[in-house]
């Protein structure tokens, strides 16, 4: 009678062991795959006439400013590299220098760049900016206007802003389009522009 009761425990032991083991390494593997892919060069490319590619950022302060809150008025939206660059910084007080003449004419000047909402926030209270500067980190806003391209420097490739500015008319067209701005005279391009002498 003992060996009986002997034979019929030991396979129950062995059983219960095989159900613990096999639970255990399924899951932790397939957590660490969310990796966020870098956006690649804007393949868009605006032209005069097309409808401008409607927008919703935040400014210097964290405000969210749409394109259409300015449907009526022209728009001057100029894409820059960097804040507090010499390139950029000089373009951008040429711009606040020339805010009157430009709001003469009816037209607003927007700002936008790939920096953050702290950094434009230093940029334009160090340079007393008095218009808008916008953050597009995500680069979508970027991209939609054609302006993220692949760029290099002494050999070297990288992704960056290519400068350039956008006439927008009363009624969210593209009126004109700089690309490749050269800062040195571009204000007085875009007064052209906007009939107003310097």
């Amino acid at each position: 009678m003992a060996q009986k009761s002997k034979a019929t425990q030991k396979p129950a032991a062995a059983g219960g062991k095989k159900k613990t083991v096999t639970k255990k390494a399924a899951t932790p593997t397939k957590a660490k795959t969310t990796k966020t892919s870098k956006p690649g060069p804007s393949t868009r490319e605006l032209k005069i006439g097309q409808k401008a590619p409607a927008f919703a950022l935040p400014n210097q302060d964290g405000k969210i400013m749409r394109l259409s809150d300015f449907k009526g008025k022209k728009v001057v939206l100029y894409f820059y590299p960097k804040d507090d660059t010499p390139g950029c910084t000089k373009e951008s007080c040429a711009f606040r220098d020339g805010l009157d003449e430009i709001h003469a004419s009816g037209a607003v000047v927007l700002g936008i760049s790939g920096d953050s909402v702290d950094s434009h926030k230093k940029f334009v209270k160090k340079f007393n900016l008095n218009f808008p500067l916008l953050s597009d980190e995500t680069k979508t806003v970027l991209q939609a206007y054609g302006v993220w391209k692949e760029k290099s420097l002494y050999g070297r490739k990288y992704m960056g802003i290519e400068r350039t500015t956008f006439i927008i008319d009363e009624q969210g067209k593209l009126d004109d389009i700089f690309p490749k701005v050269k800062v040195d005279g571009h204000l007085e391009e875009v007064l052209a522009e906007l009939d107003v002498m310097p």
